[in-house]
């Protein structure tokens, strides 16, 4: 049933009842239920919070500033800090009386958030802070994100040493329950202790959610009533920490707070016993994630409760991880012959649990890491999947299940060990032995970023990156080589300078990285005197977590007067705004601001300057822009990008120049194009310095003004929705979750909104009164790498774990098909189990925008793996991205669309009533996203023909085998005249005569060149080319048969080089009919355009630039047009240039090395013909870009000619 009046603030607003939470949202959670539960007991609290942004905890300030409101109604005050040390400072405040008597409250709780490396910064604060103690009514809770995967950090991270070391308890949740259960408890035991209590949060955890009950009363503190030296223990907070009152502290914590903690833990069940009872010999002792890892790992092995009791396996979860309970202990240990302890990364609780056991009378063997004879046992490095244990655990329940048996304890009815063990170890050893991807993913730069441009550096040079997106550069390009930590960059060079000959380098600092700390290594460098740049890479955010604002940032005036006090020796400021800084703070003597566009210039200028120099490039980020665009606090540009295909070779140069994911390389019947993917473009415009003549700047129609003064989106923002779907479409036969829960496997691109779906479907289930649990695998992959999503549906309580294990989905959503084909997501796929609806859609890698040799893999082949893996007979294709651009104006909800064929193919066990209604609640462009879900279930109710039907359009590319060409600029566009011409010329020829299929395919192939080349120059020309074509076509028949492979080469690039675009035809190009179109048809209603030239005539006598045409200027692009006949000519002007020389000579030079390769054709020589005939397809471009093509194709020509061949014209057309 449907909650009419829910909406998802409930899950901070509701006092009492089951909320969807994040892990992250959990958190923010806490200080509400905190000053409730006070406020209960009559207590005015207030809550302090402070950290710094890191994975897994990058978005608690986000969510904190999203809800400020509400949590400054529960008195909770958040202050960012500008580095975790001197946040965790601020927490220590907040507990220090001697500062300030309160003037308001009752006490205050102070909550420090930070990732691993940041609670290795903390070590010092942390010590200071938990030895001077917590203040009456207040606690301080450390909220440290584990990081054990390495997804967003440099290193794996494992936190409980560090706060071992700092004497502070340790809390690990595993749900989102647990977070606000622990949560809650760990202030009560701050408060009773007076330690900081630690609270780890690993990256499951963070990025996961789930369902949890909520009530004021569920948490009740319970006082231990502990006594100490025969007093009751009670936490008075001490001044001072020097000696000797340190070692009074010290003493304190020791032989008081210690205890107590422990006392807690214990009088309040963080710590629980489970399974066997009585007769048990194994225990398996967990804490946090681990534990819910471990039930899902025997849950897989076929062992439940019932199980777990006839076999005897008890089980201890671990709340506390440290001061381990010892009493708990003792008590799991009793009568057991073995206990197992599982602890990620390095043992830990292992340690304290054989400590703990020493030396007392029957204590059970202790294994962990290793088992009893020293072999490894429980994996020490990554995290622990259910997968990983469960192979440890298997080994270990067998050993005592055959005691038992031995013994005769289990007696002769109880049998073996369940079946499911061995398949199931089976299934994941064969899923550890899955092969690598075809063509992975790899995180990469938005679109329109300002790293694709400023982290590039002169020829020569050498840069080393720090912590931030920028640090992309070291694998996009390879435009950096070393990494540091945060705030270090650059220090490593004064330790290497004196002992190298290299003269500098450059630093990448990220503006957030440089007022967190790397200022200091600035004045470190400079101290030093070594010879580096620095270039501070200012884009007012800190984008990695989410687009915070920088915590103590300046402005790039006084930034440049703050490096002149440091003594560098001079800055320069490069602006893709520099007008921006006109009327700013004055700059420091010397300082100076230039456009971006001399970005490489003045990194060479700083380079050749002696000292520490210092570049700072001012460009706002990219992702902050495209969100405050959404969000209406920034106007969508009215100025967009079109490429013209009919004009663009392919070449690429527009890719790597601007590395925008939004430039992207399409298929077309001419060969690869270069498209602006509009739904995605981020308007930097970096792409138009692409040397290509192809780009026209469109003018889109301002925004207009409404009744109430708000602003509709401008025409160029979406295009119009062309139909709406129908309502009423019959309700598929929905799946209902079995008692292990139902599993939806999501795999796709970071920012396409893979987590938008994944949240719309756990709010669904909510809607649907199920239970869920969820993980969102994003970190750096959220810039365009690969996403993962696990959802797990449960129409009970939902247990086990997050992950979706080795054959465990019934659903595979593969939203994009590169990251849906990876073998080791595919391991989560089973043959007789699991549907799959993927998209075909052929979204490109970073690398096959700035690389055009980076193509695309084999479509069929990713889908046959694909199907491999599933049910191959039931899965749904579509290409989703395409499909949505067609049918809604937009390829955005293209996920939402992939959505809907799966939840109509039977893949999704929530209402579409719930689905949509999480749309709504969502609120971002609910109407085209709840249309494209509709689409999408259309699409898998009417097939391809009946979703064409009801949109009421022409045709909808469901497939990425339809061809990409945009109507009008590709080869359609021949005139009446010039089609009647070549189809004359084609019934005068042998094509017309072959009767196969593939002889039609190429006679049509060579047909519609003809046609266009009769437009192009002449009917004459047209007829040489198909004469040619034609003897080809003979003669490959004559030695071949039926193979048509050489003489479609032939036809396809003897075409493209005899239809080289000069002057002359890109004028035509332009003018086609089909170009405006076209343009409205990708950007919606313009206003105006301008096409972008640099023509060589211009650029020879010095122009640097493009110029722009208009519609006032195209008569002289109508003028050229008119000219073409005399291409060729001693007329052709243009036609001396070096490039039309070159351009012509081609012709001559192809036509002859073909002419050699058919006299001398053999089956032998066969696949070799072919390639030569198809190496003109690395001719691409324009001017440069051109030549150096041509010079590849002649080096790839020699090598794979045979030497002394020689050329042997045909003199007449080949019969046969």
């Amino acid at each position: 049933m449907l909650l009419e009046d829910f909406d998802l603030d409930q899950k901070f607003t509701l006092e009492r009842g089951r909320v969807l939470l994040t892990g992250i949202q959990a958190v923010v959670r806490l200080p509400i239920d905190q000053h409730r539960a006070d406020a209960a007991r009559g207590l005015r609290t207030a809550t302090f919070i402070s950290g710094y942004q890191g994975s897994p905890l990058g978005t608690v300030d986000l969510t904190i500033e999203r809800h400020k409101a509400l949590l400054d109604a529960h008195d909770v005050v958040w202050v960012p800090g500008v580095n975790e040390e001197l946040a965790a400072t601020a927490v220590w405040g907040s507990q220090e009386p001697l500062l300030g008597p309160l003037a308001r409250h009752d006490g205050v709780v102070g909550m420090w958030y930070g990732k691993g490396p940041g609670v290795d910064r903390c070590g010092d604060v942390f010590k200071h802070g938990n030895f001077k103690g917590t203040a009456p009514n207040g606690g301080v809770l450390v909220l440290a994100g584990d990081d054990p995967m390495a997804k967003s950090s440099t290193l794996p991270t494992q936190v409980e040493p560090a706060f071992y070391d700092a004497q502070i308890p340790i809390l690990y949740p595993g749900s989102m329950q647990e977070v606000i259960d622990l949560g809650l408890h760990g202030i009560a035991l701050s408060r009773y202790s007076g330690l900081w209590v630690a609270f780890k949060v690993v990256t499951t955890v963070a990025d996961g959610f789930g369902i949890a009950e909520v009530a004021p009363d569920r948490i009740v503190p319970v006082d231990p009533e502990l006594e100490i030296d025969g007093k009751p223990w009670h936490h008075v907070q001490r001044p001072g920490l020097v000696t000797p009152l340190s070692l009074e502290q010290e003493k304190d914590i020791v032989y008081g707070r210690l205890e107590a903690a422990a006392a807690y833990a214990a009088a309040n069940g963080l710590n629980e016993i489970s399974g066997a009872t009585g007769a048990a010999r194994l225990g398996i002792a967990a804490a946090g994630r681990t534990f819910g890892e471990l039930r899902q790992a025997l849950s897989d092995l076929g062992l439940d409760d019932d199980a777990l009791h006839r076999f005897g396996i008890r089980l201890l979860r671990i709340g506390m991880v440290w001061p381990l309970e010892p009493e708990i202990v003792r008590r799991f240990a009793g009568g057991l012959n073995e206990i197992l302890v599982l602890d990620e990364k390095r043992a830990f609780i292992e340690l304290f649990v054989r400590d703990i056991l020493y030396g007392r009378a029957g204590a059970p063997r202790v294994v962990g890491k290793t088992d009893e004879q020293g072999r490894r046992l429980v994996p020490a490095d990554g995290e622990l999947s259910a997968d990983r244990i469960a192979v440890a655990v298997a080994d270990r329940i067998a050993v005592a299940v055959a005691d038992r048996l031995r013994s005769g304890v289990l007696g002769g009815g109880v049998g073996a060990l369940p079946m499911a063990m061995e398949a199931r170890l089976a299934l994941i050893e064969a899923a550890s032995k899955a092969g690598a991807a075809v063509l992975s993913r790899a995180p990469y730069w938005c679109s329109g970023c300002p790293h694709n441009r400023s982290t590039a550096v002169p020829e020569g040079s050498f840069a080393a990156a720090g912590v931030g997106c920028h640090a992309m550069a070291l694998w996009i390009d390879e435009r950096a080589q070393v990494v540091h930590q945060m705030g270090g960059e650059g220090a490593t060079w004064i330790g290497r300078a004196p002992f190298t000959d290299r003269p500098h380098m450059f630093q990448n600092v990220g503006d957030g990285t440089f007022f967190h700390s790397a200022s200091l290594a600035v004045r470190a460098a400079v101290a030093a005197g070594v010879d580096i740049t620095y270039k501070i890479l200012y884009n007012g955010a800190v984008a990695m977590t989410g687009g915070q604002d920088v915590a103590g940032a300046i402005g790039v005036p006084e930034l440049t007067q703050s490096m002149a006090a440091e003594g560098v020796s001079r800055t320069i400021v490069c602006s893709d705004d520099p007008d921006r800084h006109a009327g700013g703070g004055p700059l420091a003597p010397g300082a100076e601001v230039w456009g971006r566009d001399r970005l490489d210039e003045a990194q060479i200028a700083l380079r050749d300057t002696p000292g520490v120099t210092v570049l700072i490039y001012d460009q706002q980020c990219a992702a902050t822009k495209r969100r405050e665009r959404k969000r209406g606090l920034r106007p969508t540009p009215t100025k967009r990008i079109f490429i013209n295909e009919a004009v663009c070779e392919g070449c690429g140069d527009c890719g790597a120049k601007s590395h925008c994911l939004s430039v992207q390389p399409v298929d077309t019947e001419l060969g690869t194009k270069t498209r602006i993917h509009q739904s995605s473009c981020n308007f930097d415009y970096t792409c138009i310095e692409g040397d290509c003549p192809s780009f026209i700047r469109v003018k889109t129609r301002p925004a207009k003004t409404g009744p109430a003064g708000a602003k509709t989106p401008p025409a160029g923002a979406a295009r119009t929705m062309r139909a709406q779907p129908p309502a009423d479409i019959a309700e598929p036969d929905r799946p209902v979750p079995g008692p292990d829960g139902y599993g939806v496997f999501m795999a796709g691109v970071g920012g396409t909104g893979v987590v938008t779906v994944s949240q719309v479907l756990a709010t669904a289930a909510l809607l649907d009164g199920l239970d869920i649990l969820g993980l969102d695998q994003t970190g750096l992959s959220q810039k365009g790498g690969p996403v993962v999503s696990h959802l797990r549906f449960f129409a009970g309580e939902a247990s086990g774990a997050n992950l979706i294990g080795a054959g465990d989905a019934d659903c595979y959503l593969g939203l994009d098909l590169l990251v849906a084909a990876d073998p080791k997501n595919l391991t989560r796929a089973d043959p007789e189990r699991t549907l799959a609806v993927v998209s075909t859609s052929k979204l490109p890698t970073g690398d096959m925008v700035a690389h055009i040799d980076e193509t695309y893999p084999d479509v069929d082949g990713l889908l046959a793996t694909i199907d491999g893996a599933t049910r191959a007979g039931a899965n749904i294709r579509l290409d989703a991205d395409r499909m949505a651009d067609a049918l809604c104006g937009t390829a955005m909800p293209a996920n939402v669309l992939a959505l809907g064929a799966a939840y109509q193919a039977g893949g999704i066990p929530v209402s579409a009533a719930a689905i949509e209604r999480a749309i709504e609640l969502n609120g971002v462009a609910v109407k085209a996203n709840i249309a494209a879900f509709r689409w999408g279930r259309v699409y898998v109710r009417e097939g391809a023909d009946g979703l064409v039907s009801l949109a009421g359009v022409a045709s909808v590319p469901t497939s990425p085998d339809q061809p990409e060409a945009v109507p009008g600029l590709g080869l359609d566009g021949a005139g009446a005249r010039a089609k009647a011409t070549a189809r004359s010329l084609m019934q005068e020829s042998g094509l017309a005569q072959v009767n196969s299929e593939a002889g039609a395919a190429l006679a049509e192939l060579v047909e519609r060149r003809a046609a266009d080349l009769v437009d192009y120059q002449s009917a004459a020309l047209a007829s040489a080319y198909v004469d040619f074509v034609d003897a080809a076509s003979a003669r490959e028949r004559e030695v071949m048969g039926d193979r048509t492979d050489l003489a479609e080469a032939v036809a396809r690039y003897l075409y493209k080089l005899t239809a080289y675009k000069d002057e002359y035809e890109v004028a035509r190009l332009h003018l086609r009919p089909g170009v405006r179109d076209a343009m409205h048809d990708a950007v919606g209603d313009f206003a105006g355009y301008h096409i972008l030239l640099h023509p060589p005539v211009l650029r020879a006598l010095g122009l640097k630039r493009k110029i722009r045409m208009g519609p006032f200027q195209q008569p002289a692009l109508g003028l050229l047009k008119a000219m073409r006949r005399v291409r060729g000519t001693p007329l052709d002007l243009f036609g001396y240039a070096k490039v039309r020389r070159i351009e012509r000579e081609l012709i001559t030079e192809y036509r002859t090395l073909m002419e050699a390769e058919l006299d001398a054709l053999t089956p032998e020589r066969y696949e070799r013909a072919v390639k030569l005939a198809q190496l003109p397809d690395v001719i691409r471009g324009y001017e440069d870009v051109k030549l150096a093509g041509v010079e590849r194709f002649h080096e790839e020509m020699r090598a794979i000619r045979s030497p002394g061949t020689r050329p042997v014209a045909l003199t007449t057309k080949p019969t046969g």
